[in-house]
């Protein structure tokens, strides 16, 4: 027997705890006269992260999110890397990564571009699936990485414009903060894309075992803020060096270098969000310095790790401008 609307609303709710607006955090960063980004995290739709931005020479480097990053551009086109090939996405059109899938981004014009996102966590599409087909057979995987339709830009539009506006703007106020309006909205959205991708909803593609590399990659986990010699983890895979890279990157999507950058970003974002200092952050995340950590930051988020450290101060609403 499908689910109602009701039932479905009333699950979401409760096993979920999420899409109640009343404390949203955010941090709006203006990086050039063309170039701004605002980044919003809303603590009780279960951690939900979201992004408003426009660009001209952003270029955000190769790295992957914990959870799915769906996006719509709304002017210009962007560039990106997903999947082993580059895609285009024009205006209008719908972005779609994975969990934990490795991508970049830049602009497909002289102009720029401009875009909303959130990044949804894999569990919250998990419990979907449940409502929607009666058991759990696991997050979607979007096969496609650009995605065009209509019905659900316009349902999207609407979403991203609840996620991204500023509760103390009047003329957002309304919709930001009704919850019945968002939970609407986001019911729809996910459904549309869940059905969308039916054929596909399985557990989250797998990389092949290679148990060599998995001893590599667990040991970059482990000690991703430790200096690490080349030499010790081709030897925990029984390869040389160069043969070590060479493989891990075909199987991994990044050199041994890179992954550990990303996992030292991630360790990194939680000392952050538990009110250490910049400075300390990247002594602790194994960074040179503070200009180290604040570059590649930015290169994979848009945002300085002073910015991201804003939005959970004792200030609901934090503000970090750059001129």
């Amino acid at each position: 027997m499908p689910p109602t609307t009701s039932n479905f609303l009333q699950a979401l709710y409760i096993s979920l705890d999420i899409l109640n607006l009343n404390y949203l955090k955010i941090t709006k960063v203006v990086l050039m006269k063309d170039e701004q980004s605002t980044f919003f995290y809303h603590e009780k739709l279960g951690g939900l992260e979201a992004l408003q931005a426009s660009f001209t020479r952003q270029n955000f480097s190769r790295h992957s999110h914990e959870g799915y990053t769906i996006g719509l551009i709304d002017c210009g086109a962007q560039k990106f890397y997903r999947s082993g090939s580059n895609h285009i996405a024009p205006k209008n059109s719908i972005i779609l990564v994975n969990a934990d899938q490795i991508h970049n981004g830049q602009t497909a014009t002289e102009s720029g571009w401009a875009y909303r996102a959130m990044y949804l966590r894999p569990e919250q599409f998990d419990a979907l699936s449940q409502e929607l087909n009666g058991i759990r057979c696991g997050a979607p995987y979007f096969d496609s990485a650009v995605y065009d339709n209509q019905a659900l830009t316009r349902q999207l539009n609407l979403l991203l414009n609840c996620l991204t506006s500023n509760a103390n703007n009047a003329n957002n106020a309304n919709n930001a903060n009704n919850q019945l309006h968002t939970e609407s909205l986001f019911y729809s959205v996910m459904t549309q894309l869940m059905l969308s991708f039916k054929q596909d909803c399985r557990q989250l593609k797998q990389l092949k075992s290679t148990a060599n590399l998995t001893h590599a990659q667990q040991y970059l986990d482990a000690f991703c803020c430790e200096e690490i010699s080349l030499e010790r983890l081709a030897a925990l895979s029984h390869m040389s060096p160069f043969h070590f890279i060479r493989q891990y990157k075909k199987q991994y999507g990044l050199t041994p270098h890179a992954y550990q950058i990303q996992r030292r970003i991630l360790q990194a974002k939680t000392l952050l969000k538990h009110g250490l200092n910049v400075s300390q952050t990247a002594s602790e995340c194994g960074f040179h310095d503070q200009s180290h950590l604040h570059h590649h930051f930015k290169s994979r988020l848009g945002i300085t790790p002073g910015q991201y450290r804003n939005l959970f101060s004792p200030d609901k609403n934090a503000y970090a401008n750059i001129n």
